[in-house]
């Protein structure tokens, strides 16, 4: 089951996204950042464990990130990543946004879900905001993807 994140899987949501951090694949947070964006969350929750989570991270007025897409190992391959995506996708049509954009080692995951690629130069907000925080900026080695609504 796909839901908006409540407090109480705070702790899971981080410990989902640390296991990714440590393996440099996105950037490490806190649990006080977890707690603080709580509402931006989406978790996908099966007998009472959070199995994935993402978030959508609104930059601005017409543009919103996908952000925090993180599995549980074993879970891979089972379209629970889609799915998590894929309501952020409805989340941001129902805001009235126009634009979505992931930064992502996965390129080919996000082209099946109809984003395709851009320069991270059109992406300034999150080139100056989040990645300036990021060890290899500004030598990124993610593709920047972007979904027009």
């Amino acid at each position: 089951m796909i839901r908006k994140a409540r407090i109480t899987d705070a702790k899971a949501i981080q410990q989902l996204l640390i296991h990714y951090a440590k393996e440099g694949l996105m950037l490490s947070c806190s649990l006080s950042e977890v707690y603080e964006a709580i509402r931006d969350f989406y978790v996908y929750e099966q007998d009472a464990e959070v199995l994935g989570t993402v978030r959508l991270h609104i930059c601005w007025e017409d543009l919103a990130e996908v952000r925090s897409l993180a599995v549980s190992e074993g879970q891979g391959g089972k379209g629970v990543g889609r799915k998590l995506v894929e309501e952020c996708l409805t989340e941001a049509r129902s805001l009235g946004l126009k634009r979505v954009f992931a930064l992502t080692y996965k390129a080919g995951f996000f082209q099946k879900l109809g984003f395709s690629e851009i320069e991270k130069s059109e992406l300034p907000h999150k080139i100056w905001g989040d990645c300036i925080k990021c060890v290899k900026f500004p030598e990124c080695d993610e593709t920047a993807m972007i979904h027009k609504l």
